[in-house]
């Protein structure tokens, strides 16, 4: 077994540093969370080691400590700065005519889409995610054209709004006319994978960019492969993806990772990479968790319909943000941002000591 195949999970959670002897705690990412033992992950074998003996793993164990306990640096966007210390809301605007959550509601009518994004900002979104092409199993592959003229009037109304806006797509020429018209960071579900000119668009624009992990981001996401280990997989791709995007041009401090949530994913899987969402810390950026409505919520709920995910949603929102997930992209904007302050003011007075 090679240094390499060392995994570090944050734990031993605490509700404040207070009182601790200096090092038997450490905040996360820089955020509101601190823990004080690590969950060491190697091969089959996993034990918990206090964080203040991670020096004794050797030079990975130490890597991965530095990048887990870094603060994220924040986004500046023109006017508008995204920061990490504490979590925010993505929030999802599809303008496609199959999108599996809203079947449409905002297609061909871009002052009604944007006015929708607006309102979801005024509710406390820090983004509005838009995007003209479904990513659902199954769905058809959009012209590029036509995904253009679904988003861009969208983008341009919601940019001279003040709204703040990402374009999720797979596409250069997309990527280019999004951002061309207000968009401020490219949401690629691919890694950059699914394009060949996509690294250089992100590159060049010097903006943003979420890398999601998918089993086969060329083929549409949604691909069954055998995974050793679920977590540790995904893990180690998304670190190499990351490693190349940045040989590629794009700065670290400016890319996002997503775990890529019920793309190419068993139920199992799915739930494994919930419960170890913390490792993805040690990727050394901000944390984005898309799980909003998703199917493996009906699989729990007895197979409850899109529209009636609104609990099992905003259960896994917190989930996220117990493990110091930074970006909750969701589609119920107000429940989700609600339940998120209920949650600071809780986390509030825990540092404090009360």
């Amino acid at each position: 077994m090679t240094q390499d195949a060392l995994h570090l999970r944050p734990t031993h959670f605490i509700d404040t540093p207070i009182g601790l002897p200096d090092g038997a705690a450490v905040r996360l990412a820089g955020g509101l969370q601190w823990f004080a033992a690590y969950e060491v992950i190697e091969g089959d074998r996993r034990w918990i080691v206090p964080v203040s003996q991670v020096a004794e793993l050797g030079e990975r164990a130490v890597t991965l400590h530095a990048r887990i306990t870094a603060p994220r640096p924040p986004l500046v966007l023109g006017e508008r700065t995204l920061r990490f210390d504490q979590p925010l809301v993505a929030a999802i605007l599809n303008v496609t005519p199959d999108s599996f959550s809203d079947g449409g509601a905002h297609r061909d009518d871009p002052a009604a889409a944007a006015s929708a994004g607006v309102a979801m900002a005024a509710a406390g979104a820090a983004l509005v995610d838009i995007g003209g092409e479904s990513t659902r199993p199954g769905a058809a592959t959009v012209w590029e054209g036509d995904e253009i003229a679904r988003i861009v009037p969208v983008i341009e109304r919601l940019a001279t709004s003040g709204t703040l806006v990402s374009v999720d797509t797979r596409k250069a020429a997309v990527m280019e006319a999004a951002l061309a018209a207000g968009a401020g960071i490219v949401n690629d579900v691919s890694a950059l994978l699914w394009d060949e000119r996509a690294l250089a668009v992100v590159a060049r624009a010097g903006c943003p960019v979420v890398l999601m992990h998918s089993p086969d981001p060329s083929q549409g996401g949604h691909g069954r492969v055998a995974y050793g280990n679920v977590v540790t997989d995904v893990f180690d791709w998304l670190e190499a993806r990351i490693e190349a995007v940045v040989a590629g041009g794009v700065e670290r401090a400016r890319i996002i990772a997503d775990p890529g949530i019920g793309f190419g994913k068993s139920l199992a899987d799915n739930l494994a990479l919930l419960n170890n969402l913390a490792v993805f810390h040690g990727l050394g950026v901000p944390l984005m968790l898309g799980a909003s409505r998703k199917r493996l919520i009906g699989a729990l709920s007895n197979e409850a319909p899109v529209g009636e995910r609104l609990g099992g949603s905003v259960a896994l929102a917190l989930k996220g943000v117990e493990a110091g997930v930074q970006l909750l992209r969701v589609h119920d904007v107000a429940e989700t941002v609600q339940a998120l302050r209920v949650w600071r003011g809780l986390r509030d007075r825990a540092l404090s000591g009360g």
